[in-house]
């Protein structure tokens, strides 16, 4: 059994539609956006400011922002938990207030190396200060959005779509014809990791709990289990690749549904209410 560790942030998916701008006392428009300037909860220490409006560099774009969408990421920076995070984001405080990742919208402005993108252009992407009426990027950062996608769908892919590409198809290497069972196959990672790995050519087994059955069915799940009613590391079944975004079982029980050369991909999990020092890294 090999056991990897993908990127460990999944995705909730939820829109966010910023304010609108207010005007300052001099006549000019300062935009709002959601910061915090100390650890802790997020409904204690995220706070709706007006900011300078961001400006970006000679490699990045500025874009007014449609949409967005939380995940744990955010959850994780906010809150300064597992401990280990601080060391990126600010060991007693954070040292950026900017907050959210995902992000769709519209370019307003481009650095002067910026050569794939224009003002005018509807994007989607990771940005610094999602959560806010204008975000910057790296121009590699960023894609122009699909013509049939609206901002808000167009938010919710960033983060949980290439985690589930990457744990897959990098981590996982997942073959035609393989067997892939995906633990937490209803929520943001596990949504688009099901249709990913079917696109791979997999049989994919999914599992969640009842009121998510069929829409991981719809999704393209060739099995379903409902953790609810049973439990998949008794079955007899045995999978290739093991997508765990839960983290909520023993590695001996996912030993067990492994075939003797198989992958056990974590994303995240089991850390919201485990070790605060180093997470799922313990």
């Amino acid at each position: 059994m090999r056991i990897i560790q993908a990127v460990p942030f999944a995705l909730a998916l939820v829109a966010f539609a910023p304010s609108i701008a207010t005007t300052a006392e001099d006549g000019a428009a300062r935009p709002k956006a959601y910061v915090f300037r100390e650890y802790g909860a997020p409904m204690d220490v995220m706070h709706l400011e007006e900011v300078d409006k961001p400006v970006p560099n000679e490699n990045q774009v500025l874009i007014k922002v449609h949409a967005s969408s939380a995940n744990p990421a955010d959850w994780h920076r906010i809150r300064g938990v597992p401990y280990l995070i601080r060391f990126d984001s600010g060991l007693f405080a954070p040292e950026t207030p900017h907050l959210g990742i995902d992000v769709a919208g519209v370019i307003e402005a481009v650095g002067s190396n910026v050569t794939k993108f224009k003002p005018g252009d509807e994007i989607f992407g990771v940005a610094r200060g999602a959560f806010g009426e204008y975000a910057i990027a790296n121009q590699r950062r960023v894609a122009i959005k699909p013509v049939g996608m609206t901002f808000a769908e167009a938010a919710g892919v960033p983060v949980g779509a290439v985690t589930a590409l990457q744990a897959l198809q990098d981590k996982g290497q997942v073959q035609p014809g393989q067997k892939v069972l995906i633990n937490g196959a209803s929520g943001g990672v596990g949504t688009y990791a099901v249709q990913i790995a079917k696109a791979l050519g997999a049989e994919v087994t999914a599992v969640c709990s009842t009121r998510n059955v069929e829409l991981v069915r719809s999704l393209g799940a060739d099995h379903v289990v409902d953790y609810t009613k049973e439990d998949f590391a008794e079955a007899a079944a045995r999978y290739d690749v093991v997508l765990d975004n839960v983290g909520n079982r023993s590695l001996s029980d996912i030993r067990r549904v492994l075939t003797p050369t198989g992958i056990h991909v974590l994303v995240g999990g089991g850390w919201l209410d485990g070790d605060q020092l180093i997470g799922p890294f313990s």
